[in-house]
């Protein structure tokens, strides 16, 4: 991966800023990163992070309701804003010469969105659509990433639905959403990175031009959401009306990548030599002999590289109704003592460091994608740099680290998610 500039800095108000650099493409992207998601939300507001990063599409404290949309539309750009578990982010890609529209569009929402009971009202309705569309209606709807961590957690944090109850998005009040962005959305808690063609010092002046008279409000104390991992298999069955098939989600504790980046990446590649292409251990194992129809493992609950700790790696499977699933749950202890038994071989690693590789140089080749990146991992672990040395990093993973990992999973308490057709 090619060398990237990075330049930081810190506003008056407290507000983070990573600036990019990047004169081989001809557009610039700008992000905000909040340091709040759905795990930070309050106890009887599920949903709430995600709601809110709705309400900050609905005008702000010079501009109308859509019309945030229409300028960056109408400079050829594209946006969106996402909730994930440690933050929120919202960003826009444009020409390189609308780059001071973008940074006055998001500064002007961070500074005062428009804050309404009908805003409020009618993103409430727009959520919980969204929730009928993407889960509720949908065969394997929030499986696993809703439905698995109340197994293997304890924490309202780390357990609770993200997408939000019905009942408690319907409670929200405009109280709420005041107290909220007052509390979270303070510039000293989000991050602004800029990235693409442009030039360093004008892009900071811009930066301190439209963010530094936001008014500097105290930052939120970052809670831990650190829990014991469990010390036996916890099960729980669910069903869903639209499967056509039984599935079943394995969950399990990931190392801290703030204080060991190396288990982490042990634990990603072992994910990969599981469940990554036709000649991997679970679709050798399982899929290619028919026990399942479909399986796949991975490092984190909403990607590698998401969140802060603790985390989950997942596997997950859709099996037929004949098949049992403690026959399916067999099948992966067996692959998982072989791998803890012996490591996979050498070529079977570089096989998988390559396709990370391939991706994550594919990844990079988009502003957008790459922006997001450096911005998430500036903001969950303090090195955007961690993005730049992946590559470097996973080739110097061992046949031995993944066998540590593999070994780690069969030592440790996990969930067990049983989807059951109805």
């Amino acid at each position: 991966m090619p060398t990237v500039d990075l330049h930081r800095a810190t506003l008056a108000n407290g507000l983070r800023v990573l600036i990019v650099p990047d004169p081989a493409t001809p557009v610039v992207g700008v992000a905000v990163h909040v340091d709040v998601g759905f795990r930070s939300e309050p106890e009887g507001r599920t949903g709430f992070a995600h709601l809110f990063e709705h309400l900050m599409f609905q005008g702000s404290e010079s501009l109308e309701k859509l019309a945030h949309f229409r300028h960056v539309q109408s400079s050829g750009g594209v946006f969106n804003g996402s909730t994930h578990q440690d933050y929120t982010d919202y960003f826009e890609i444009l020409p390189a010469a609308a780059l001071e529209r973008a940074l006055f569009l998001e500064a002007d929402r961070l500074r005062a969105p428009t804050l309404s009971v009908e805003n409020l009202r009618n993103q409430v309705d727009v959520v919980k659509e969204e929730i009928r569309l993407n889960v509720l209606n949908r065969p394997y709807g929030g499986f696993p990433w809703i439905l698995l961590p109340p197994v293997l957690y304890d924490t309202f944090p780390n357990a609770h639905n993200g997408y939000g109850d019905f009942s408690e998005l319907e409670q929200a009040s405009l109280e709420d959403a005041a107290s909220f962005f007052d509390t979270f959305y303070a510039p000293g808690n989000a991050q602004v990175t800029v990235a693409g063609y442009l030039d360093v010092d004008e892009t900071l002046r811009l930066v301190e031009k439209h963010f530094g008279d936001i008014p500097a409000r105290p930052t939120p104390v970052r809670p831990s959401f650190a829990e014991p991992i469990p010390g036996a298999e916890r099960r729980r069955s669910v069903t869903d009306a639209h499967a056509p098939m039984p599935a079943l989600a394995i969950g399990y504790r990931l190392p801290d990548p703030a204080t060991d980046l190396d288990g982490y990446l042990g634990h990603a590649l072992l994910g990969s030599v599981l469940g990554d292409g036709e000649a991997a251990r679970l679709e050798r194992g399982l899929a290619q002999t028919g026990l399942v129809t479909d399986i796949s493992a991975s490092a984190g609950l909403m990607g590698p590289l998401d969140a802060r700790d603790p985390d989950t790696f997942t596997i997950t499977a859709v099996h037929p109704a004949e098949v049992d699933a403690d026959r399916v749950l067999a099948a992966v202890d067996e692959e998982l003592d072989k791998l803890a038994a012996t490591g996979p071989t050498a070529d079977e690693l570089a096989r998988q460091v390559a396709r990370w590789s391939a991706g994550l140089h594919q990844e990079n080749d988009r502003v957008m994608y790459r922006m997001l990146g450096l911005g998430a991992r500036e903001l969950l672990y303090g090195r955007a740099e961690i993005g730049v040395e992946l590559p470097e990093r996973l080739a110097a993973v061992t046949p031995a680290q993944v066998q540590a990992a593999a070994a780690t999973l069969r030592g440790s308490g996990r969930g067990v998610l049983l989807v059951e057709p109805s």
